[in-house]
């Protein structure tokens, strides 16, 4: 990411604007992992201003040291965040392909769930990253139980990979690992 602030979208499909993070978009961005169902497969993501703030850091990271990340999304012409979604760089610690490689992932606020927007907005970024990047493999992490997203992957493309157990304290957490080969 340059210096310079984009002063509008960088990739605009049918209904949304997807762009690059900025640091005005925390407030927006605790919004968006607000409700309790929009973070049940968040693992420990918490609607709170420090827990946020390290998250968009690392994405704003990410497309300093990588040239990609996730863009937060809004409708078009609009300005409120309705979602998170793109590639970002990853290092999960656990191994299995999901350590520092490019991973696809999407947060969607549950008042738009069910409409299409993760595969919208990610066929958009993924065709930007092969593009930009060139196609090459890409990593996918889903808590398991999350079937919608699963479909979401499916459609887009990834297939099942593994599976690994995120859990701590004899508390198992189970997410299933998909990847995208090109």
């Amino acid at each position: 990411m340059s210096g310079t602030v984009l002063e509008g979208p960088l990739l605009v499909t049918q209904r949304f604007e997807l762009w690059k993070p900025r640091a005005s978009d925390l407030d927006d961005m605790i919004r968006l992992i607000a409700d309790d169902e929009t973070r049940r497969f968040l693992g420990p993501a918490l609607p709170e201003a420090k827990s946020v703030f390290e998250r968009l850091q690392r994405n704003g990271g990410s497309w300093m040291f990588h040239g990609y990340g996730t863009f937060p999304v809004r409708r078009r012409g609009e300005s409120e965040i309705v979602a998170n979604c793109g590639v970002f760089h990853s290092w999960r610690g656990f191994g299995k392909g999901m350590d520092d490689v490019p991973e696809a992932g999407w947060i969607v606020r549950k008042d738009h769930w069910g409409q299409g927007l993760a595969k919208e907005v990610m066929a958009a970024a993924l065709e930007w990253f092969d593009r930009v990047h060139g196609p090459r493999r890409i990593a996918c992490m889903i808590e398991e139980g999350n079937h919608a997203s699963e479909r979401v992957a499916a459609a887009l493309g990834f297939t099942p990979c593994g599976s690994h157990d995120l859990g701590e304290n004899g508390r198992p957490a189970f997410v299933n690992l998909f990847e995208r080969d090109r």
